[in-house]
């Protein structure tokens, strides 16, 4: 039986994934509260952010889920399998951000009470359900709270950086 309390597995890891339907996506699990990622392809590719407050839980050997609840409205739960490099996620998009995915393309902790006013003018229905698989393309442990991993949008991304980081 594993530990349901330890969440070292994870914690710390920056993981690269591409959902079955084509978008490109990197989480930080930045600490046992809180994540960092970057979309780099999909309905609001280019949007980041930093500090989102989550829920972590351990449910299998190497099996974690990550849920959260965006300023957008925006709901997201995700199981990372890292045994077999399987992601499952599922976000549930207010209907605003479906009619208009670009007001949310951005670095959204500049933009949180923006964000707050859209969701609330909505509309929030119908909710649209993405279910998707992904698989993860990268792994690499950072430890916690380094501020480095998720630094700029992914347009922004230098010459540099790794191809398989790259959407």
């Amino acid at each position: 039986m594993f530990d349901k309390t330890d969440l070292t597995g994870i914690i710390g890891k920056h993981l690269v994934y591409t959902y079955d339907n084509g978008w490109n996506y990197e989480i930080y699990v930045k600490n046992a509260e809180t994540l960092d990622y970057r979309i780099h392809s999909g309905i609001v590719g280019n949007r980041w952010v930093r500090d989102q407050k989550m829920y972590l839980a351990r449910v299998g050997e190497a099996v974690y889920k990550i849920s959260w609840t965006e300023p957008t409205g925006t709901d997201v739960s995700l199981i990372a399998n890292l045994g077999d490099k399987v992601f499952h996620g599922t976000i549930f998009f207010p209907r605003w951000v479906i009619n208009e995915p670009q007001k949310t393309v951005c670095f959204q902790n500049d933009h949180i009470p923006l964000m707050q006013s859209y969701r609330d003018a909505g509309p929030a229905y119908p909710t649209e359900v993405i279910d998707e698989f992904a698989t993860i393309t990268f792994v690499r442990d950072c430890g916690e709270n380094d501020e480095t991993v998720i630094s700029c949008a992914a347009s922004e991304l230098p010459a540099n950086f790794p191809e398989n980081l790259k959407a």
